[in-house]
Parts: structure tokens; C-alpha cells; sequence
């Protein structure tokens, strides 16, 4: 039998998929993996030099490899890069999964990654940049969630208690 993450978790860069997902993992008393971790891992490199030194289609070509290898794997809690939903193929991995999209409005995702160089896409006019991404992928999480949880003005462990509670999960 085919290991299957317990959760997914989705959402633009910043909104705290990591922490949620460690805290989430934590909790349901599984492990928890990143498929941008992964992929630094794997290539030796930040995702900021692979976007900088291969450019972004290169980098999307190896997410959508690691979100393969990771979905077909990982039995514990997943967290996907910003825009790896941008791809239809792994949009159609993500059916049947149960897939938590970490929504936050704009002043929220500014303040939280700010004018960090390590956010390629955000280099430039952080604010217009992150409005623009989220006019054009918000439609992409919420076609491939189970459940959208609001992080705005939210802890991180509130946000995952949210997330166990809209999927009806219980803690380990």
C-alpha cells in the first residue's frame, strides 16, 4: 500500500505552512515534510538560486517532481510551495487529498515577508507583486482544497487547531 499524506497544506509564500504544518504534524503524532525543503535538499542550492541560476521554469519542473515523489510517499504532513498548484498535472495529483489552503490578505502578507530577498518573486514591490500572485492563484488553492483556513490575525497553533477542526481530525 501506497503511503498518503494525512494533510496537504497549501496556500502563498509567507502564510506560515511550515509552522502549521510542523505544529499539525506534531499533534497528529505523524512526520512532516516540505516539498520546497526537498528540493533544496536534493539540488544543493535555495530555491532562490535555482529561480536565479535555471529560472522558473526550471525550478516548476523539479516542484512538480518532488510533489509527485512526495504525495506518492509521505503518510504524514505535507506543505507545497507557493505556486506549485500552478501546474494542471499537480492540481490532479491533489484530488481525493485532504488539501488545507492558508489563505492571508495583503497587508497580512506583507507584513510577514516583508522585502526578503529570498522570496524571488517578491524582489520588486513586494505589496502590487503579492496581489498580482494572489489574483492569479487564488482561484488554483481554492480548486484544490477540502478546506480554506483564514490565517489573518491568527496564531499559528489557532490556525492549526482550525485546520484539524475543518477536516474533523482529532490529535494523536
Amino acid at each position: 500500500m501506497t503511503a498518503v499524506p494525512v494533510v496537504v497544506l497549501v496556500g502563498p509564500m509567507g502564510v506560515g505552512k511550515s509552522t502549521v504544518g510542523r505544529l499539525l504534524a506534531e499533534r497528529l503524532g505523524v512526520g512532516y515534510r516540505d516539498t520546497d525543503a526537498d528540493i533544496e535538499a536534493a539540488e544543493d542550492r535555495t530555491i532562490a538560486e535555482i529561480f536565479v541560476d535555471d529560472g522558473e521554469p526550471a525550478f516548476r519542473a523539479l516542484e512538480k517532481d518532488a510533489v509527485r515523489t512526495a504525495l506518492a510517499g509521505h503518510d504524514g504532513v505535507l506543505a507545497l510551495g507557493g505556486g506549485a498548484i500552478l501546474d494542471p498535472d499537480t492540481r490532479a495529483l491533489l484530488a481525493g487529498h485532504r488539501v488545507v489552503y492558508l489563505s492571508m490578505d495583503v497587508e497580512e502578507a506583507v507584513r510577514r515577508t516583508g522585502l526578503n530577498v529570498a522570496r524571488p518573486l517578491l524582489a520588486v514591490n513586494p505589496r502590487k507583486q503579492w496581489r498580482e500572485l494572489m489574483e492569479a492563484r487564488r482561484h488554483l488553492y481554492e480548486e484544490v482544497a477540502t478546506a480554506v483556513v483564514p490565517t489573518d490575525g491568527r496564531t499559528p497553533e489557532e490556525v492549526a487547531q482550525a485546520a484539524l477542526d475543518a477536516l474533523e481530525l482529532k490529535e494523536a
